[in-house]
């Protein structure tokens, strides 16, 4: 959650005590769900949108579990510290029954790194409406958690909120994946968690991290290379999991939350998914990516969302017109998904957003959220609301649904049971075709190997930087310097590595030396020095037809096909790109030198 000097919880809707018939068929969506385009699809390539909520608590600032805590923390802190709020108030059961009943059809479950290894009891009263989990660990606890959601048919999200017991998000250690451990012990506590619930098929994604953001002295980026840069530290994560973990998992991607420091006159901003135009994942396995952001009320793309000390004059996004914020919106995330065909089209899961359920009838905070909820429904966004439980007497007033101590379902909010019904109703279904993938390889710090089993290969091009297509894809454009390419469909199978001009059959680019692939073959992967060229992977392909070529140079401006399908993999660079029904089979660079040797033209062939 974004900054805040204090955040309440409470309702935003009709709760009824079973799920309908129609909620209840929901259950039979098939496991595992991937991607197609923007859409998160699910075994039988039907729709599964993600209509969700956060079911916090095991991640959060209390950590209660003796005789010491008062009964005025207790009241306000509650168990956030440790495990999933409510169990003290309504049987698990109850709670996940009224879970199905509101129509989310899955749940984002945080946890932090610490509770993973935490091995003390959960204090009793934490438990006290669900006598059978006294005495467990708090993981012990998340596992039957866990096990209730998935076993009524609920999809759930595995959510890294935090790395220490604590609420989030201020400047508190938990800024970045790395701050208050190593990205080592970050990698590791992700693969025990995936591990231990790989044989659950409804536990169906990853989210790897919880509003990446500026600690005090410095800010986290978006490709730099370094140990703050979250594209590649998401990537590598994300790699890891599928490869050696869970194949079938949703690789989950928040933006940037916050950079610089939020003080009129100092450059700041919440860049969300910005970046992701101009530098996008390609995971080891397609089909897993999705990418979320969060929006509050009182945030804005230059408002951290704090208030006191460092706030600034920047509007928050309840000051928007409706227009301005549907356009800042588009800007900042949602053209991820709605701009298709490109190197970077996915799922966009708003995975945080919510409401004070006392904000007043004409206020900008009401405003934004009937504003907000129409922009989900037009965009058709997958959403996941904050928080699913709250307490009443708290004063917390931002639950979809609160128990009292007695266990009764109380504080219905009838102003937002219609926008809630209208959001959690909405959204297309039914089968989703599938789409041309088309992907970016970005080999600028290193290897950038998106293929599954090419991982275990030995190294094909010892000190150069080594990008490969994922598997079923093939290399579609080049970039004249800056090391970047584009992928698109084909399948391939064995693969030759070509150093020298041992396959060329004609002279297609006279006074350059060019690589080009055997018979049978195509461009799949390329190897690099500097902005070099080194050598290229082919890939055998029943779509590498005999055909005679043409050569597309590039070297003096872009050369793409009309419309640039697959979009700019490369900003700022010359590139060129064979047509859609052709195949890249060979690259040609003038030079002798590592320091000259540029790719210039490429070999494109008909696709068979």
């Amino acid at each position: 959650m974004p900054m805040r000097a204090l955040l309440v919880l409470a309702l935003v809707a009709t709760v009824l005590s079973v799920p309908t018939a129609a909620q209840a068929a929901e259950a039979t969506w098939a496991a595992p769900l991937s991607t197609r385009g923007r859409y998160i699809v699910d075994a039988d390539g039907n729709r599964f949108k993600l209509k969700s909520a956060n079911w916090h608590g095991a991640s959060g600032t209390y950590n209660g579990s003796g005789d010491a805590d008062t009964d005025a923390n207790h009241h306000a802190g509650e168990n956030s510290g440790r495990v999933p709020m409510g169990l003290d108030r309504a049987p698990l059961a109850t709670i996940v029954a009224n879970f199905q009943a509101i129509g989310i059809n899955s749940v984002r479950l945080p946890f932090s790194s610490a509770m993973v290894t935490d091995s003390q009891p959960v204090g009793d009263r934490y438990l006290a409406a669900n006598p059978q989990l006294k005495g467990k660990t708090p993981l012990a606890v998340y596992d039957a958690v866990v096990a209730a959601l998935t076993g009524a048919g609920l999809a759930v999200v595995l959510n890294n909120h935090t790395n220490t017991t604590r609420w989030c998000c201020g400047v508190d250690g938990n800024e970045r994946w790395n701050t208050s451990q190593s990205a080592q012990q970050w990698e590791d506590t992700w693969l025990t968690m995936v591990r231990r619930y790989r044989d659950n098929p409804r536990v169906v994604g990853a989210d790897l991290y919880n509003e990446v953001r500026r600690t005090v002295l410095d800010d986290p980026n978006w490709g730099w290379g370094n140990d703050h840069d979250w594209f590649a530290a998401s990537q590598r994560l994300g790699d890891r999991i599928l490869r050696e973990a869970n194949p079938n998992l949703l690789i989950i991607v928040e933006g940037i939350n916050w950079t610089g420091i939020p003080i009129d006159g100092f450059a700041h901003e919440r860049p969300t998914l910005k970046p992701v135009r101009t530098l996008s994942h390609t995971l080891v396995k397609s089909g897993k990516l999705v990418y979320a952001a969060h929006f509050y009320d009182y945030t804005g793309a230059n408002h951290s969302g704090a208030t006191g000390t460092g706030e600034t004059t920047d509007p928050r996004y309840r000051d928007l017109s409706r227009d301005e914020l549907f356009r800042v919106l588009q800007r900042d995330a949602m053209y991820v998904a709605t701009e298709s065909g490109q190197h970077f089209t996915a799922p966009v899961w708003i995975s945080e957003f919510g409401v004070d359920r006392n904000a007043a009838a004409g206020s900008s905070q009401r405003n934004w959220f009937v504003n907000f909820t129409d922009f989900l429904v037009q965009t058709d966004a997958d959403f996941a609301y904050w928080p699913a439980v709250g307490f009443s007497e708290s004063g917390n007033n931002w639950g979809l649904l609160f128990w009292d101590r007695a266990g009764t379902l109380t504080g219905f909010d009838d102003w937002r049971a219609p926008i809630w019904n209208r959001l959690t109703g909405s959204g297309r279904t039914g089968k989703i075709d599938p789409v041309t993938p088309w992907s970016m390889l970005s080999p600028d710090n290193g290897d950038f190997i998106a293929s599954l089993w090419m991982r275990g290969e030995p190294d094909w091009d010892s000190g150069a930087r080594k990008a490969t297509c994922p598997d079923g894809q093939r290399l579609a454009g080049l970039a004249h310097t800056g090391n970047r390419a584009l992928c698109t469909g084909s399948d391939w199978t064995s693969y030759q590595v070509v150093r020298n001009e041992q396959y060329v059959t004609t002279d297609w680019a006279g006074g350059y030396t060019k690589l080009q692939c055997p018979a049978g073959s195509l461009l799949v992967g390329y190897a690099v020095r500097g902005a070099a060229m080194s050598s290229v992977l082919c890939g055998a392909s029943p779509t590498a037809a005999a055909s005679t070529g043409r050569t597309l140079w590039f070297d003096r401006g872009d050369n793409r096909p009309e419309g640039n399908p697959g979009g700019e993999f490369a900003t700022g660079n010359y590139k060129g790109q064979c047509a859609t029904d052709e195949y890249a089979a060979g690259v040609a660079y003038t030079g002798r030198v590592f320091s000259s040797r540029t790719p210039d033209a490429l070999f494109c062939r008909k696709s068979g």
